[in-house]
Parts: structure tokens; C-alpha cells; sequence
């Protein structure tokens, strides 16, 4: 395959290479392709995680979020990390 950079990108891949942070212009291509493959398969996570949390909500069971509901939720967790803190002191002694 031959790729054609524009003058801007062959300059930026140069300039790497001169700083000695890659051994060749081909060497920035690869990398500029491992970083795109590694944000579409983020991108492909985060699209299967959306869709679990639709089909979750669809359930019914979502949580509706309003000021109450996250004060709730903080006291249940500050109280499950005071029972786990307990248990940790208890087993301690």
C-alpha cells in the first residue's frame, strides 16, 4: 500500500524522527494506525456498553436520577464503606 502524506504530516513525521522519538517516517504512519485502532475499539466498547445500558433501562431497571436520589445513594455508600471499614478493623484485632 502506498500512502501520500501532505507536507504538513511528512514534516511532522520528520521532525519525530530527527528527535529521535520514532526510527522512520514509516514508523509514525504504524503508530498513527495503532492509535486509531485503539479508539475504535474504545468506540466499539463504549457503543456495546450503551446499548447494554439501553436494554438494562428498557428492563426497568434503570435508576432515575434527580438531587434526592444521589443524596440516597451517597448515604448508602458511605454507609456500606463505614460497615466495610468495621469489618476490616474487626477482623484486624
Amino acid at each position: 500500500m502506498e500512502v501520500q502524506l501532505t507536507s504538513d504530516q511528512r514534516a511532522f513525521a520528520r521532525r519525530a524522527v530527527e528527535a529521535g522519538r520514532l526510527q522512520s517516517e514509516e514508523d509514525a504512519v504504524k503508530e498513527a494506525l495503532a492509535l486509531w485502532e485503539e479508539r475504535e475499539r474504545r468506540r466499539v466498547e463504549f457503543l456495546a456498553t450503551l446499548s447494554e445500558a439501553r436494554v438494562s433501562l428498557a428492563r426497568g431497571e434503570g435508576r432515575v436520577i434527580t438531587k434526592e436520589s444521589m443524596r440516597e445513594l451517597a448515604a448508602e455508600v458511605r454507609e456500606r464503606g463505614r460497615a466495610r471499614l468495621i469489618a476490616e478493623l474487626a477482623d484486624s484485632r
